[in-house]
C-alpha cells in the first residue's frame, strides 16, 4: 500500500484495536493464475506459538481456496472510516481529496482441520453474539446443523507484515485542519461524523 511517512500509523494498539474493530475484510490471493478476493470477516488472534494470526473460512464451493496450497501468500485489506474532502473548505485553491483509514495484512495461509475448525468457529460466534439478547452458542447446535461444517474450509494467517495508513489531512495547517473538521461536521453522514471524529484524535 502506497503510504507517504506522514500518513504512515505505527501505533501497534491503535492497529490491533482497529483490526478488531474493522474484522470484515477482503482476502486476497491468486488461484490458478488469477487473483481471486473474498469478503469474509478475519479475525485477529495469536497461535499457540505466540505469533499473531488472522483467522477465517470460506464456503468450500468457492474456488479461491483451492490456491491455498499452491501459493501461500494473501493479502488482506480491512477498511475503516472514509470521506470526500472538498478543497472549497480550504482557505486557498487546491484539489479536493479523500480522507481515510485503511490497514493491509500480509501473511502465509494454512488451512486447518479437525477441531481446530470447531474451535475457530466457537470463537467467531461468541465475538458476534455476545451482545445478543438470546445468543446461539456453536456447543448448542445439534449434530444435523453441524453436518455444515463440511462446506467450510477453514484457514490460519501468518502476519508477516501490517501496513497501516491514516490519510487525515495531517498535511494542512491547523486552520485548514479545523475547518475541515468543522465541514465534515456539517455534512452530517455516517461517514463523515466518523473521520471528523478520529481527525480530532490525531495531532498534526
Amino acid at each position: 500500500m502506497y503510504t507517504p511517512e506522514i500518513y504512515k500509523n505505527e501505533n501497534q494498539e491503535e492497529i490491533k484495536k482497529f483490526l478488531q474493530e474493522n474484522s470484515f475484510g477482503i482476502l486476497v490471493n491468486q488461484t490458478n493464475g488469477e487473483l481471486c478476493a473474498t469478503h469474509i470477516p478475519l479475525e485477529l488472534d495469536i497461535n499457540k506459538d505466540g505469533n499473531q494470526i488472522l483467522y477465517g473460512h470460506i464456503s468450500r464451493e468457492n474456488p479461491q481456496w483451492k490456491g491455498f496450497r499452491d501459493n501461500n501468500q494473501i493479502l488482506a485489506i480491512f477498511s475503516g472510516p472514509h470521506s470526500y474532502i472538498s478543497s472549497s473548505w480550504y482557505d486557498h485553491e487546491n484539489v479536493p481529496t479523500w480522507n481515510y483509514i485503511a490497514v493491509h495484512v500480509y501473511g502465509k495461509i494454512k488451512i486447518i482441520e479437525g477441531e481446530a475448525v470447531i474451535e475457530s468457529l466457537k470463537k467467531l460466534v461468541d465475538k458476534y453474539e455476545q451482545n445478543s439478547k438470546n445468543p446461539v452458542r456453536v456447543a448448542d447446535l445439534s449434530k444435523k446443523t453441524m453436518m455444515q461444517t463440511r462446506g467450510i474450509v477453514a484457514f490460519e494467517i501468518e502476519i508477516t507484515e501490517i501496513q497501516a495508513k491514516k490519510k487525515l489531512s495531517q498535511n494542512r495547517d491547523e486552520k485548514n485542519y479545523q475547518n475541515i473538521i468543522s465541514e465534515l461536521e456539517k455534512a452530517n453522514t455516517n461517514q463523515s461524523i466518523a473521520i471528523a471524529n478520529e481527525m480530532k484524535k490525531c495531532p498534526i
